[in-house]
């Protein structure tokens, strides 16, 4: 009989084509989120069959085996095993890659002794020619005939409506001839059963396949993919390749995205100019002007660059080089007491830390794994760009060096302090925390393809869209409690402030009345007070009570800062035309008249926002990973240490 799913999951192997498939089913009707219960990543979408019908999508991890052996297996097992699941599908898409037919086999003959309502999406199918591509759908439709074999090619297309028209005929199946010989439960938890299993399985697949060899262009294509490998992970020309594309990654982030960046920034100090001659003085439109309208542009500001930064990251993974940085650079991690494992966790870490603490669950070593999860959140995510980008705009003249923008340079410079010094803090916890057990890096290197622009532009719409959401409620929110606590105070002391301005002969003009008057309010305001009390604590950095109150708002995302200083510099207007916050950082002045945003005090605070663990999300994830609170407080210790020496080393030396 015919059933009405409501859920399907797609399981496969890594590298099967899985998430490009979840892509072309979904479209951008997607969310990430969690499994209940666990920190394990999920991706979620609406998938519209034929007939009208709409249904749940669920892109489980990649798994070679229902027999877990980490944290997104087990999230698999669970799923697909407990009844009471409460995300228990009611079919399964197994995607199989026709290029690695017995590796593939053996999770789908897991999958199918577990009597589940299969589909088999059968991928890379453009390594095949078409009468392999038929002999072996047909051999597997005569040996598994319950099943629905459907070729696709989730890069183009091909075969996705086919696959939606099984979706809706697919029958239910109660019994069926076990392929293995014993059931997955009982292998759980004895190793060698496993193996019994897996050989016997493994027998049986190659009986089915029997002398079955393609004679399409997969050898060639392999033998290719051989012969670029020999150059991108070579011992020397792997890295020299690496170092200048990450070198062009960041003139490009940093140099196109500039224009687009001052587009936005002037378009919102224009619409706050704009709101504030219409509507009537008075709190309300202060909210609105020195408030919400800077908290929304500081978050819209730095879309060009993470835009960027995520195109690339995207275009890499899509053409299969990833894998090789992956690679290549286990070789370095190696001596410093990293697994080979850590690597991805690592990468990963450069666009967010939140998905590398939880990447780090791979590592099957506790100690491995602990360290990985403590040296993560020092390699440069997405969220210091802001900081990065307004600093060196404000102290790094854009001048070039040969091909070579020297902003874009300092830019790259970041990015390798934090790997250097991850690389470091690992090397310490080496001989602190000893992992006894050998580290082995096993992977398998994805084929060289084209990147396709509709996944990329997936990609690039989801990490943007929660850049946007969820790193934009905070900056908003923050930023309208950082107006509120700029905007008032204790009123017997703001008074007095006022009226010293007053009780003094100054021969001001009224501008800098005006100006005086709203730096009195700012620094008499609560969050003034706030920044007053820790100035003495930052003064040695090169900071003033206006660069600690962005210390202190940041704390809870590094992006922030950028919010909260165009809030303060907003507030603290003198009621001339709105200018850029970066024009109104460079008009700030020190007691003596000096640029309070020199060299030094700019490169002081790229530093300290390079080292420091400003973000709640991440200690949240690392107290969930570790359970314990133990690694996120001294995570956040000393990472804070580390940051203030380093800012501290770094202003005495550019002074």
């Amino acid at each position: 009989m015919s059933l009405s799913y409501n859920r399907i999951c797609l399981v496969g192997n890594p590298n099967t084509g899985k998430s490009s498939l979840f892509n072309q089913l979904t479209g951008l009707q997607q969310h990430i989120g969690n499994f209940p219960g666990v920190t394990v990543e999920k991706k979620v979408g609406i998938c519209t069959l034929k007939n009208g019908q709409q249904i749940e999508l669920i892109d489980l991890p990649g798994t070679y085996s229902l027999i877990p052996q980490s944290e997104d297996e087990r999230v698999v097992y669970e799923l697909l095993a407990n009844e009471g699941h409460p995300e228990r599908p009611q079919q399964i898409i197994c995607v199989i890659d026709v290029s690695n037919l017995e590796r593939n086999l053996l999770l789908f003959t897991q999958l199918y002794d577990q009597n589940w309502p299969l589909t088999v999406a059968l991928t890379m199918t453009d390594y095949l020619n078409q009468s392999d591509l038929q002999s072996i759908q047909a051999k597997l439709e005569t040996s598994f005939p319950d099943v629905r074999f459907v070729a696709v090619n989730p890069r183009i297309g091909d075969g996705i409506d086919l696959l939606k028209e099984t979706l809706i005929t697919t029958t239910a199946v109660l019994d069926r001839v076990k392929f293995g010989e014993m059931a997955i439960k009982d292998l759980l938890s004895n190793n060698v059963l496993q193996r019994r299993d897996a050989q016997s399985r493994y027998r049986r697949i190659a009986l089915l396949l029997g002398d079955w060899n393609p004679k399409g262009s997969a050898s060639q294509k392999k033998t290719t993919i051989s012969n670029w490998d020999r150059f991108l992970v070579h011992p020397i020309y792997g890295y020299l390749l690496l170092l200048a594309l990450l070198l062009v990654i960041f003139q490009v982030v940093f140099q196109v995205a500039s224009y687009p960046m001052d587009w936005i920034d002037g378009a919102f100090g224009e619409l706050a100019q704009i709101v504030k001659n219409q509507l009537p003085e008075g709190p309300f439109t202060n909210l609105i002007t020195d408030g919400i309208i800077p908290g929304i542009g500081g978050v819209m500001v730095f879309i060009p660059q993470i835009t960027l930064l995520f195109f690339f990251l995207a275009m890499l993974e899509e053409s299969g080089y990833m894998a090789r940085i992956v690679f290549i650079t286990d070789r370095i991690l190696r001596p410093f007491g990293l697994s080979g494992r850590s690597v991805i966790p690592l990468v990963s870490s450069a666009a967010c830390a939140i998905p590398g603490v939880m990447a780090a669950r791979s590592i099957p070593n506790y100690k491995d794994k602990l360290i990985t999860i403590f040296v993560a959140p020092l390699m440069s995510c997405s969220a210091r760009i802001p900081v990065y980008t307004v600093l060196i705009a404000l102290v790094i003249p854009s001048v070039h060096w040969g091909p070579f923008n020297v902003q874009g340079l300092v830019l790259f410079a970041l990015y390798g302090l934090g790997l250097i010094t991850a690389l470091m803090a690992a090397l310490v916890m080496k001989f602190v925390i000893r992992a006894k057990d050998p580290n082995f890096l096993l992977m398998e290197m994805p084929m060289y393809r084209w990147p396709r622009w509709s996944q990329v532009s997936i990609s690039i719409w989801n990490k943007v869209k929660v850049f946007v959401l969820d790193a934009g409620k905070v900056i908003l929110a923050i930023s309208i409690l950082l107006w509120g606590l700029a905007s008032y105070g204790p009123s017997q002391r703001m008074e007095n402030a006022l009226r010293e301005i007053h009780t003094h002969d100054h021969d001001w003009s009224e501008s800098e009345l005006e100006k005086a008057e709203a730096n009195a309010r700012l620094e008499n305001s609560y969050i003034g007070i706030m920044g007053k009390t820790i100035e003495p604590a930052i003064a040695p950095l090169g900071y003033d009570w206006k660069i600690g109150i962005a210390l202190i708002t940041s704390f809870a995302a590094r992006e922030v800062f950028v919010g909260s200083m165009a809030t303060i510099y907003s507030v603290n207007s003198d009621g001339e035309e709105d200018s850029g916050l970066l024009d109104k950082m460079r008009a700030e002045t020190t007691e003596t008249g000096e640029p309070r945003y020199n060299l030094a005090t700019g490169l002081s605070l790229m530093v300290f926002y390079a080292y420091a663990m400003q973000c709640m999300a991440t200690l949240a994830v690392v107290r969930r990973e570790t359970n314990s609170w133990k690694w996120p407080i001294l995570q956040l210790f000393a990472m804070g240490a580390l940051a203030y020496l380093g800012a501290w080393f770094t202003y005495t030396i550019f002074q």
